[in-house]
Order: C-alpha cells, then structure tokens, then sequence
C-alpha cells in the first residue's frame, strides 16, 4: 500500500474499528480529493485538454498562456456535454470558457443554427460574438451573428438566410426574429445565458422564457452569473438537466502597502501614457504587465523603438533566454520588465519602484501577485493601472476583494511633463553648483560670452538641448489630454445638413470648422459624412463654440443648420 498508506491505515485502524476494506474505500476517497485540489492548484493551460488544431492556433494568436479558473473547470466539463451554474465576474475569462466548447462541438457542415449565446446589452453582444469569432477564426466554415436592437433587420435577415451556426444576442430582438419566423431554433443543441443576474434585473425573465421554449429540450444549457440570487437558481432548475455548480473562489490574500492608483484612457493611448509616467516617475526599475504574449512583444519593440532599455518576459522563451533577461533586470541593464503573469511568478527583486498593470488582469488574484512585486523588503510602492471601458467593472471587483482603494488620477499632459523635467533640471543645476568644478566650463561660457551672447541666452540654449536630449520632444501629443481637458474629454457629436450629394467632403467641413469657431485642429475627432448630413466629433467644452460659431454659415456656398446629435441614435 506504500509507506505513507500504510502508516494511514494503522493510524484509521487504531481509532475506527473498520474492517480493512472499508479503510481502503476511505483512503482512495482521499487520494481523490489530495489528486483533484492538485490539478485545480496547477492551473490547466489550453494545450492539457484535447482541443482542436484550430483553436489551439487561436489561442495562440491571441497569446494566452494558461486557462483562468473558470476556464480551467468550466472547458473540460462543457467539452463532456455537463450542464454547468458558473458564478464569475465580467473579465474572467468567460467567454472563451463557453465559446470554446461552443465551437468544437459546432457541425461545420451544417449551416443551420446550433448555439445561441443571451446577453443583458448590445455592447456585451457585439463584445462576445467578436471573441467567439477570434476563437473561430481558423474554423473557416463557422459563422457567428450579433443580433441586437439599433441595427437593421433588415441586414440581420440577410445574414441569417445565408446560414450561421453560432447567434449572440439581446433577448428583445431574438423575440423579434422568431415572431418574423426569420429564426429558427429547433437544431440548437447549446444555449448560453451571459449575466443571467443582469438580464433579471432588466425584466428579461420572460422573454428568455418564451425563447428557451422554442427550443428543443435535448440541449445543454448553461448560466454565467456573477450573483446567484435565489430566482435564477431556481429558474437554472426549470431548464437543466442535473447541472454541475462552478465557483471562482478566491484565496484570502494579503494586500501589500503599495498606493494604488487608476487612470481613465483609450485604448490607443496607453503606450504613449506609459512612456510618459516613466518619465516623470523616473523609476529605477519597473514591472509592466500585459495579459497576452503577443502584447508583451509589441509592447516591448514599441518602447525600445521609443530609446527605453527595455525587455519582455513571457512563457514562450526558453529557460537560458528567461534567464538571460531576469539577469540584466537585476543587474540593471535593463530598467523596465515587460511581462506576463506566468512569466513573472516567482520573480523576486527587491527594487521594483512601479508596477504597471497596462492590462487589468482577468482575476483579482493576479492583481495581488502583480501589485506585491513593489514594496518588497519592506519598502513602500507604487502600482498603476490602465483602465479602458468596461474595466471600470473590474477596477471595483478589485477593490471590493482587496478592501483597499484604488484612486483614480488624471492623465499626465505634456505641460505636466514640462514641469516635471524643469523641476529634475533645477535640482541637478544646483547640486552641480553646490559641487563646484566647473573651471572648465567657464572657460567655454567665456568664450562665448566675449561675442556678445548674454549668460541668460546660454542658460536658455542649454536647457533647451537637455529637455530635448531627454526624450521631452519624444512624446506624441493626445487631443484628449494635451488641449485643456483633464483624463479622457468626454466627446460631443455635431449635426450638420449637408452632405456628399451637395458636393462637400470632409476637408470642406474641417476648414469651415477651424476658420469659423476657432478651436484647435487636434480636437476635431471623426467626420462621418453621408448623402444629406454629416457627424463631427469634438471635445464637448468646444460643442457651443461650434455650433454658434457654423450655425447658418455658408459651407461650400450652402447654407447650414448645425445643432447637438447626442441625442440621436
């Protein structure tokens, strides 16, 4: 039985007066469980289960490295046909724990409807029929649709006439489908209901119970929620067959002493925000963390190509180049880490001074790993994280499981940066003052001096080589943050009635802009023009300014009535 069992067993046999099978029942129930927590601790990656060539591609283009908890238990168990109650947040991980499954068990040859994946909004609809299709993109017989309120039937029609095996939608507009008779749901073998807990609160209950009944009872179903309130409990109930409950619990951890802050950003802007708080933070050495290899690489090549020393860490290295990297970390050839989090565990330097989450991670668990690589030994740090849309949700799951507060700050402005730098300058000019051995640059100031030039205009030249040699004039300018507004400026949408059939095109419109308001080229945003009309954006502090200032001017030689289009849809 093996030294450890066998010690076991006479420890059982002297306190339980069991016959010597039942004991053997006992301990290969232990073995079970000592085996099962194992697997769980040791976090599957997507190459452990049997998955497809294609998806394997896929994944592997998007960069995951290993499952999230609740892909880890949810994949396996959908791959078997289980019925599955998943309590998770949004960005866990989710979708990919049901797209995949999804996917693989999708005829391709089969162009009639075969999932159907429920959404709370249109924007989680379009969120999730886009991840699926990335999961699919190697699947090339594998159609998914978006249905959703706000768009044309009409086009939606269309789509579904050509054959989709895979809909993600709003339940007010699927109902409206089947009524038209344009979808059809008796082949669907897999329905999922994302935020079931949302779609309750919206008053949804019975719209998903008229769409369910239109399906055929032999199907696996399954419910994500983040809450499992008492309803949809019993309601899971009603619709599945013997359903397996999923829990992404989390582990009780401590929360180092690091000031947490958050900043409010577009997608696009982040590595230029980045570069900008390296500078004014000035680190010694920093950690920035991204949530996929592929944006590890790029990231890495971006801020090289931007004079950083920088270099990039994740799971696809081998051993002697992790290696070759953690050593020129710690020795400080490189000051800035660019990493993932599997490639970060275990890392242990005491002199982190930041930690950058420039993707907020998909579990609060990693938050915690990441924010502890500051403030080792003792020391105090700093961890910031980039949050775009919907990872607002995300920053108050972690707060709420951290107990801390994560503070939000407005975004750094080259005028803040300006500052910044004369403030590191001054101190450096007076410390060099203070050292004295400066014989020999007078000599050169002297010189120059003997032709005119005062000492202010030489100090002022100075400066100006060491602000620009100190990567100042490096960093690009963003309308949202450099021209008077503070974190992301939050954007009005202008309606004019004219349009393409008139003659004007879009450098018609941006010139009548900037000769008869005023404000600033770099705020105007996106110019959408149709036949008969045109939508402008700009910061929404210009919005009257525009408006008063075109409202009944001449465009192209017509005449214009400009107005606020926030409104229209």
């Amino acid at each position: 039985m093996g030294e450890r069992k066998g010690f076991e067993f006479v420890v059982l046999k002297f306190i339980f007066p069991l016959q010597k099978s039942h004991i053997i029942y006992i301990l290969n129930k232990l073995d079970k469980k000592r085996k099962d927590v194992v697997k769980l601790m040791n976090k599957l990656k997507f190459e452990d289960i049997k998955l497809s060539e294609e998806i394997q591609k896929a994944v592997s283009d998007m960069g995951f490295e290993e499952m999230s908890p609740i892909q880890s238990q949810a994949i396996p168990k959908l791959l078997e046909g289980i019925d599955i109650i998943g309590q998770a947040q949004t960005g866990t991980g989710k979708t990919a724990a049901f797209g995949i499954p999804i996917i693989e068990k999708c005829n391709g040859k089969d162009r009639s409807l075969q999932a159907m994946v429920l959404c709370p909004t249109r924007e989680l609809s379009i969120q999730v029929a886009e991840e699926i299709r990335r999961l699919a993109k190697y699947k090339r017989d594998i159609f998914v649709l978006p249905i959703y309120g706000g768009q044309p039937i009409d086009r939606q029609i269309k789509a579904l006439k050509k054959g989709v095996q895979i809909v993600v939608g709003t339940p007010g507009r699927i109902i409206d489908h089947i009524r038209r008779k344009t979808l059809k749901l008796g082949s669907i073998r897999m329905l999922v209901l994302d935020e079931a807990d949302e779609m309750f609160d919206m008053g949804f209950r019975d719209d998903i119970e008229l769409i369910v009944n239109h399906m055929p009872e032999e199907r696996q179903t399954i419910f994500f929620s983040a809450t499992m309130p008492k309803e949809i409990v019993d309601f899971a109930k009603r619709y599945q067959t013997n359903p397996k409950t999923i829990k992404v619990v989390h582990k009780e951890l401590t929360v180092p002493r690091v000031e947490q802050y958050y900043f409010e950003l577009k997608e696009h802007m982040k590595t230029e925000i980045l570069s900008r708080l390296i500078d004014i933070y000035n680190p010694k050495l920093s950690i920035v963390f991204c949530n996929t290899k592929k944006k590890v690489d790029e990231l890495t090549i971006e801020l090289q190509g931007r004079g950083y020393f920088v270099d990039g860490l994740h799971g696809d290295l081998k051993q002697s180049q992790r290696d070759r990297v953690m050593s020129k970390f710690r020795t400080g050839n490189i000051d800035i880490l660019v990493a993932t989090d599997v490639a970060a565990r275990g890392l242990d330097v005491d002199d982190v001074d930041i930690v950058f989450n420039y993707d907020i991670p998909q579990d609060e668990e990693y938050y915690v790993h990441r924010i502890g690589r500051t403030a080792r030994a003792g020391r105090e740090g700093i961890a910031l994280s980039f949050v775009v849309g919907r990872d607002r949700h995300r920053i108050k799951d972690i707060e709420r499981y951290t107990k801390t507060k994560i503070v939000r700050k407005d975004l750094p402005t080259l005028k803040d940066m300006e500052e910044r730098q004369s403030d590191i300058l001054i101190e450096k000019i007076k410390d060099e003052i203070d050292k004295g051995q400066l014989d020999r640059y007078e000599k050169m100031l002297n010189q120059i001096l003997e032709e005119d030039y005062t000492s202010f205009d030489i100090a002022a030249a100075l400066l100006k080589f060491y602000l620009v040699n100190n990567k100042l004039d490096g960093h690009r300018e963003l309308d949202a943050v450099d021209y008077g507004t503070k974190g992301i400026s939050t954007r009005a949408r202008i309606y004019i009635n004219t349009g393409k059939r008139k003659g004007v095109s879009p450098r018609h419109i941006l010139g009548a802009l900037l000769n008869e308001t005023g404000i600033p080229r770099k705020t105007v945003g996106d110019i959408d023009m149709y036949d008969k009309f045109t939508f402008v954006e700009v910061p929404e502090e210009y919005a009257h300014q525009v408006i008063k200032g075109l409202n009944n001017k001449r465009i192209k030689g017509i005449k214009v009535k400009v107005e606020l289009a926030n409104t229209r849809s």
